[in-house]
């Protein structure tokens, strides 16, 4: 699963500071579809790979947020069992949650990253100081991106990220060490 990547100087500059990400939900923590039972019920499909990519950067002490426009059960009980410390749903203001967060936790920008794949995350990814995307983004978000993930979303991207930041900050050895012993 670990791309092993190693980033470069500019990048790792992005990344040593760090100590909250935070992810959009479609088409980033999932694959982008919906899918609706004939009852009108909403599931989604999350990554156990990308699950324990943020399990590992929670080890590490990051605060981790989930920021969405769409409302859903799945994504509640999602960031619920990830531990997840914060999981803002159904805002129309992706900045505002995001600069809420960054208040509450008296963070500057520069040590909250995001990964996002659509214009409503515009916003965040320009004022975080890491962003990231996924294959497949909005090319508006691509460009404005400082990753662009390799695994696809829903399937291993928001993992390769995490893996990033554990590697640049130093701390992904130490903490997989756990499971490897």
């Amino acid at each position: 699963m670990s791309t092993h990547a190693h980033p470069s100087a500019e990048l790792s500059a992005r990344l040593v500071p760090l100590k909250l990400m935070a992810f959009d939900v479609d088409g980033v923590l999932t694959d982008g579809r919906l899918h609706y039972s004939t009852g009108g019920v909403e599931s989604k499909a999350f990554s156990t790979h990308d699950g324990q990519g943020i399990r590992l950067l929670h080890e590490a002490g990051f605060k981790l947020a989930i920021i969405s426009a769409r409302r859903s059960e799945a994504v509640e009980r999602r960031a619920r069992d990830l531990g997840l410390h914060y999981c803002y749903q159904g805002v129309e203001s992706k900045i505002r949650a995001f600069s809420e967060m960054l208040g509450e936790l008296k963070l500057a920008p520069a040590q909250a990253g995001y990964m996002g794949d659509d214009l409503l995350d515009i916003p965040v990814l320009s004022a975080a100081g890491f962003a990231a995307t996924v294959p497949g983004a909005a090319q508006e978000v691509i460009d404005r991106s400082h990753y662009a993930a390799t695994r696809a979303a829903g399937d291993g991207a928001v993992r390769e990220v995490c893996e990033l930041i554990l590697r640049a900050q130093g701390s992904y050895d130490r903490i997989i060490a756990r499971y490897l012993s």
